[in-house]
């Protein structure tokens, strides 16, 4: 272990110990070699050690399969980015004149104005991508297609049945001959049935008596696996953002995809604004500057587990963090760590921004309810300061029949300058969480942006 990696090594103990994070992995690649730091444990219950095979799961970072496999079909001429979704997927069968006009790239860049995502389970079967399509067919839009970006888990479901269709596969046994096994990702899969065979972490929450325990639900169900399924250890997803950062070979010289589609990843396809995720999409990737650095990245979360994956593609390097415990302390661990990462082996240096001191006119006009299809956010003052809470709306949780996440209590939240409605998470789950409020003709506000996703107005 050289002093890099022993720095990297106590810094990760250290932080994990302070936030009571049970497990936790972090690789990173730099000048041209892997480091590696793990500590803690699988699991508060059934304790094994973390070490870099051990597979967490990725939630949304396992969107960047998806869409790196969509794209190898798209070099092999099998996919058109600017087709029609209904092209490849007739069981999307949208009434809507809107909805046909949805295209695959569209679904890639979360511009198709679908939902977040869908509440209702397909089963465990073959058949569940394809009734997943047919149900978001059905499912309203938030917008016009290609009006502007919402982050959308079910669009990208959608993007893994067309994988499904041109393929004559499974998603899942699709993707792992696509790439998972020409970029040697041998511990990486979507079934409960290969993970078990492996050493695998579970997810933490805190109860409201202020303490962790195991979460019971460990992912979400099949047809959630192209937007948010996978299982990976930081092993692999460093392997993966080798492959990303090179011409499209694999680490034995062989062609997966042209260095032109690959890299055409990274390029700005939709601004955002005001926006943690990043400053725009490419395709799938979010696309951010930091400290005058262009960095490529996707982070994911599931229940009671955390990942993050940031590439600089014009440094060569990359950092990968894994941890197993809820928002609380899971969220601001990876955070953390791929900050320490980008400033101690980079020298750069990534700042939130100071909000505004506290204006009870502009919290008057934004204190209220919004919601999506699974998420309830409620805004509130108490007349020197604002809050937000972030839950899972009660007719969701009483209809469920498995277990979900802990609602998040109420944190600070502050307004950045200007006059673009911009805001700041300044404490708890959230810390440092950025989006906007969107304003009506009127002016006035019918909606917040949150992690890339919209919420409407309710009250």
């Amino acid at each position: 272990m050289n002093e890099m990696e022993q720095k990297l090594t106590e810094f990760v103990a250290a932080s994990a110990t302070e936030l009571g994070v049970p497990g936790v992995a972090v690789g990173v690649w730099a000048d041209g070699r892997e480091y590696f730091a793990c500590h803690g444990v699988t699991s508060m219950e059934n304790p094994l050690p973390v070490d870099r095979d051990t597979g967490f799961v990725l939630g949304s970072v396992s969107k960047t399969f998806t869409a790196t496999a969509l794209v190898r079909l798209v070099d092999q001429g099998l996919v058109e980015l600017d087709a029609p979704v209904r092209r490849y997927v007739p069981e999307f069968a949208a009434p809507g004149v809107a909805a046909r006009d949805i295209t695959v790239s569209q679904l890639l860049n979360h511009t198709a104005g679908l939902e977040w995502k869908l509440g209702a389970d397909t089963g465990e079967g073959d058949d569940a991508l394809a009734r997943h399509a047919e149900l978001l067919a059905a499912a309203p839009l938030l917008a016009e297609p290609g009006a502007r970006a919402s982050y959308s888990q079910a669009g990208f479901n959608l993007a893994g049945r067309i994988i499904e269709n041109i393929t004559g596969e499974t998603f899942e046994r699709a993707v792992r001959t696509l790439l998972f096994e020409p970029v040697g990702m041998t511990g990486s899969c979507y079934s409960h049935n290969e993970v078990m065979t492996r050493r695998f972490a579970v997810g933490h929450n805190t109860g409201a008596d202020g303490t962790s325990a195991v979460a019971t639900q460990w992912k979400d169900n099949r047809s959630n696996n192209p937007g948010g399924g996978a299982v990976s250890s930081v092993g692999d997803l460093l392997r993966w953002a080798r492959f990303h950062l090179g011409d499209g070979r694999t680490a034995d010289g062989d062609r997966l995809i042209s260095t032109a589609a690959l890299h055409r990843m990274r390029q700005q396809t939709v601004e955002l604004r005001g926006s943690t995720l990043g400053d725009a999409f490419g395709i799938c990737w979010f696309l951010r500057e930091i400290d005058g650095v262009a960095t490529i990245g996707h982070g994911g979360s599931g229940n009671g587990q955390f990942a993050d994956l940031l590439i600089v593609p014009e440094r060569d390097f990359a950092v990968i963090v894994m941890s197993n415990a809820g928002p609380d302390a899971g969220l601001e661990f990876d955070r953390g760590a791929v900050r320490w990462a980008l400033r101690h082996f980079l020298g750069v240096v990534d700042h939130d921004p100071e909000p505004l001191p506290y204006d009870a006119a502009r919290a008057a006009e934004i204190t209220g309810r919004y919601e999506n299809e699974m998420m309830r956010l409620t805004l509130e003052t108490d007349g020197s300061a604002m809050a937000i809470g972030c839950a899972i709306k009660p007719e969701v949780r009483a209809a469920a029949d498995t277990e979900l996440p802990p609602d998040l209590p109420p944190a600070a939240l502050g307004l950045l300058p200007g006059d673009a409605d911009e805001y700041i998470v300044t404490a708890g789950g959230l810390i440092g969480q950025r989006g906007y409020f969107t304003r009506d003709a009127s002016g006035a506000v019918v909606a917040i942006d949150l992690a890339g996703r919209i919420f409407a107005r309710a009250r």
